[in-house]
């Protein structure tokens, strides 16, 4: 772990390093991303501007490096499919899983996955690949699913594997990001996940779930 000026932080520096960034996300999770001031992030943390400066050239310099942590911690959700069947029930159960560990990831991490993506949104590209990285976790997999049903004929020959995972998991990522706006359409999170799990269920197999 280095300073910005190329120094080896030690365990010291790491851990004031490490207490910036998490009072950083702390921040973020409520207040709007453009009005984090170094300042502020500085003062929370019990230190200085200059000790801020030292770990990172500025808040957008730390908040990639708080979104690097959380897309490593995205690439766990391709266990939700390693290894798993949509074959009958269990086909029912796998989308079931892969929905609520979706919902759940994005629930988790929600105040960087906005700031993640307004700057992919704005073309940034550091914040696009960032995106692309969580989301191709799952869209590989799905896509693999896909290939292998059509490869054993229980999948239309006409449905393109990739095609079909790409929409399935930027459904994903809509519904995630937009979960509290559900309730205002009187849509309880009881609700929300069987259903978006036989909208995925349908997309990957082409059949109605056995439950």
């Amino acid at each position: 772990m280095r300073t910005v000026d190329g120094r080896v932080a030690g365990r010291r520096g790491q851990a004031t390093r490490q207490k910036l960034l998490d009072c950083l996300s702390e921040m973020l999770s409520s207040s709007p991303y453009r009005d984090v001031k170094v300042i502020d992030v500085a003062r929370k943390a019990g230190t200085s501007p200059a000790t801020f400066y030292q770990y990172f050239p500025d808040v957008e310099g730390a908040v990639l490096e708080i979104a690097d942590q959380m897309a490593a911690d995205g690439a766990g959700l391709t266990q939700l499919l390693e290894g798993r069947s949509w074959a009958g029930k269990s086909g029912w159960q796998t989308s079931q899983e892969l929905v609520d560990g979706f919902l759940d990831f994005w629930k988790k991490h929600d105040a960087i996955l906005r700031v993640v993506d307004l700057g992919a949104a704005e073309g940034d590209k550091r914040f696009y690949k960032i995106r692309m990285k969580i989301l191709n976790s799952v869209n590989s997999s799905l896509a693999d699913s896909i290939a292998e049903l059509q490869s054993k004929g229980r999948v239309d020959k006409d449905v393109n594997p990739s095609a079909m995972a790409g929409s399935l998991v930027a459904m994903l990522a809509a519904v995630a990001s937009h979960q509290k706006g559900f309730s205002s359409w009187g849509v309880k999170q009881a609700e929300l996940k069987p259903n978006l799990a036989l909208l995925v269920h349908l997309g990957v197999t082409g059949r109605k779930p056995s439950k």
